[in-house]
């Protein structure tokens, strides 16, 4: 029965102490609108408190009705509903600034409640598919977690074990309302183009979502065996740099070694999505060749017997944070015991690096340091606690989480 099915998934995603409220993020398409009521339903029984939320993205005529339609059966289901809106900014691939714009939201609106999604196990097979078509590796290939940790909240997909199909069927038994996004039938789509694939040459879902069960299985075991070696490679250098023994490095498998550098240029850049394959495999190729590297935001750069990454500084050049607002620098330093809010964050650069007469021993190379953040009171640097320099302010490493740590699967 789907309702006992999916209150056993949500069993081993958040049981057995559940939490008082949780929420559900609702397009209006046919798989969230059945995770609406399957949820609405449980939580009833459970006595957990649920809030939903649906992203307008003003991307077609009609996403402004969609959102209508949700709020209209939150209503009658007695749960609270958000619509949040987004434009886009004209920059980049649509798509993924659409889908990077919600989950931001969305996380933004959670407030540390976790939040449930309705892919389900087509959509697994489907993004299998266009992984494998991108020459993705394991963690490309690696099946969508019941329960991932995001940025102080969590992403819960109770349905990854039930078909699309078996969802229509319970919205047309319940006579549930939703709606067909006509962009789940344009091959201009890369997914649309890989749904077709679906069911041709033994491509059936079932199998499609198994390999994807195994890579993820392959991908635990190989995130563990990358947090050892980490452990073992890792070096003293500056704080928000990490440096690794290149020569233990270069001695272990070729799997390892890209777990270890993406993980490392995922740490310090701030990103959530690992580099390209090819494009990783080109740089560990030059930097254990003893030369530099620039890659998503990184610098990786060889110095004696280490690697070392660190910011890249063109990604950081013009970010300017005053002492005392809410949001950190890059996304990650927040001053402390600093006894003016007129003081400014921005990276060292060159002229900043100059200002500094006497660096740590295990300071990191140049090309490092001058992505690093300092504290300015006009051209003047006066503080820079990474180098030991000037006033003793602080600034304090907000991101959740710590290099090797970050590199298991959570």
């Amino acid at each position: 029965m789907l309702s006992q099915r999916f209150a056993d998934s949500l069993g081993q995603a958040l049981g057995p102490d559940f939490p008082t409220t949780l929420g559900i993020a609702v397009s209006g398409g046919g798989d969230s609108m059945a995770l609406l009521h399957l949820t609405a339903a449980w939580a009833r029984v459970y006595g957990v408190t649920v809030g939903v939320v649906t992203v307008d993205h003003g991307l077609r005529d009609a996403s402004a009705a969609e959102a209508r339609m949700v709020a209209d059966e939150c209503a009658i289901l007695g749960l609270a509903h958000k619509t949040l809106h987004w434009t886009w900014d004209g920059s980049g691939n649509l798509q993924n600034a659409a889908r990077e714009a919600r989950m931001t939201a969305i996380g933004q609106w959670a407030k540390g409640r976790p939040v449930l999604f309705g892919h389900t196990r087509d959509d697994q097979a489907e993004t299998l598919l266009m992984r494998l078509a991108r020459g993705s590796g394991v963690d490309g290939l690696a099946a969508m977690q019941r329960l991932r940790n995001a940025d102080g909240w969590q992403i819960v997909r109770p349905l990854l074990d039930v078909g699309r199909g078996e969802l229509r069927h319970y919205l047309k038994v319940l006579n549930i309302p939703y709606v067909d996004d006509p962009s789940n039938d344009d091959p201009h789509y890369a997914r649309v183009r890989m749904r077709h694939l679906i069911g041709q040459e033994g491509l059936d879902i079932q199998r499609l979502a198994a390999t994807a069960d195994a890579m993820a299985r392959a991908q635990v075991a190989l995130a563990a065996r990358a947090y050892d070696v980490a452990q073992a490679l890792l070096r003293p250098t500056t704080p928000g740099c990490i440096a690794l023994d290149r020569d233990g490095l270069a001695r272990i498998e070729k799997e390892t070694q890209l777990r270890l550098l993406a993980g490392a240029i995922g740490h310090v850049a701030g990103v959530r999505y690992r580099p390209r394959l090819a494009a990783l495999e080109r740089t560990l190729d030059t930097v254990l060749a003893g030369g530099r590297a620039t890659i998503q935001g990184a610098v990786v750069v060889p110095q004696r017997d280490l690697l070392v990454i660190g910011r890249e500084l063109q990604a950081v050049t013009d970010l300017i944070t005053r002492v005392g607002d809410d949001v950190p620098w890059d996304g990650r330093w927040v001053a402390k015991g600093c006894d003016s809010n007129d003081l400014l964050i921005r990276s060292l650069g060159q002229a900043g690096l100059a200002q500094v007469p006497v660096r740590p021993v295990d300071a990191a190379p140049t090309l490092c340091l001058t992505a690093t953040p300092g504290i300015w009171d006009g051209d003047a640097l006066i503080a820079c606690p990474a180098l030991g320099f000037g006033l003793p302010y602080r600034l304090v490493d907000t991101r959740s989480g710590s290099f090797p740590q970050s590199l298991l699967v959570h």
